[in-house]
């Protein structure tokens, strides 16, 4: 495995609030890794001036609180207001966490359905967001799940579920091209959006054993009350962790370890990985699963 062995250091810079801010030490092999978090409150000029002024300081950097690509129906759609914040950033890679998502995520629900850690076959599963998520929605249909798909429902408000990746790549066809030209916060919670709560539609939580997908999507939208219901996400904190254990969760998974008490975004822990092999760019999803697997890197499942 070739990777730089020292001190490393990875900043997340998120559109999120700085509630969530976090600093910590992950220790890969012979890499010390300094990880830092910070929330510009939905800020576009504050991202914009962090993204710069750690540009060549950091040794890779997680963009947070948007996406800055989404992967649907064999296709990659860039969102324009995110692709512009990170414009002038030449020298540090700024990673959103889509790769990862990909593959860490498509991995880990292949591996619960094949060893039973979390029963996938047969169980019904409401995806916040399915083309976040391709590779996870990919392997939850691969695996036997009966899916809902919340995309239109949690993230344009329109009451019209979708059950198969069929039906969410067609839509994604039509909507996605447009969507990733309009403003961020119009269809995903940004700033101190994050820790307001606003129910909405909660049928589709309560008819379903899993819950998957962001976790700003979940907290928002989700009922008081969620009794024995399974939860697949990351970006968690302490806080959240009890939130949910009083709303009944019965088991919570991130699908990034727990490191100091929360589990940090996928933008971070992709950012780590880049970091970690010394790397300028994004790496492909074979060397993300290598890295994964030399660094024995697992998620986290907690019964509440």
């Amino acid at each position: 495995m070739d990777t730089a062995q020292c001190c490393k250091r990875v900043i997340g810079i998120s559109l999120g609030s700085s509630v969530r801010d976090a600093k910590a030490v992950l220790r890969l092999g012979g890499i010390e890794i300094f990880l830092e978090r910070r929330g510009t409150d939905g800020s576009l000029s504050k991202t914009r001036k962090l993204l710069e002024q750690w540009d060549g300081k950091a040794d890779a950097i997680g963009l947070g609180g948007t996406d800055l690509y989404v992967y649907a129906g064999g296709r990659r759609y860039t969102f324009w207001q995110t692709a512009r914040l990170a414009a002038n950033v030449k020298h540090t890679p700024v990673l959103d966490g889509s790769g990862l998502k990909n593959t860490l995520e498509r991995r880990l629900i292949k591996k619960f359905a094949e060893n039973g850690t979390i029963p996938i076959r047969g169980s019904r599963v409401l995806l916040t967001c399915g083309v976040d998520r391709f590779g996870m929605a990919e392997a939850l249909q691969a695996a036997g799940a009966k899916i809902t798909f919340g995309d239109l429902v949690f993230g344009l408000n329109i009451n019209k579920p979708l059950y198969s990746l069929k039906a969410l790549s067609t839509w994604a066809a039509l909507l996605v091209p447009v969507i990733t030209k309009l403003p961020v916060g119009w269809f995903y919670p940004i700033g101190s959006a994050q820790e307001k709560r606003k129910l909405r539609h909660p049928e589709y939580f309560l008819e379903n054993d899993i819950i998957a997908g962001d976790f700003h999507f979940i907290k928002k939208f989700m009922p008081d009350e969620l009794p024995g219901k399974i939860i697949i996400t990351n970006t968690v904190t302490a806080g959240d962790r009890e939130m949910l254990r009083q709303a009944g969760v019965k088991i919570l998974v991130t699908t990034t370890p727990c490191l100091e008490g929360r589990s940090f975004g996928t933008n971070i822990m992709e950012a780590v990985l880049v970091a970690s092999k010394g790397a300028d760019q994004a790496l492909t999803a074979a060397e993300y699963i290598e890295l994964l697997d030399y660094y024995k890197i697992d998620p986290s499942v907690e019964w509440l």
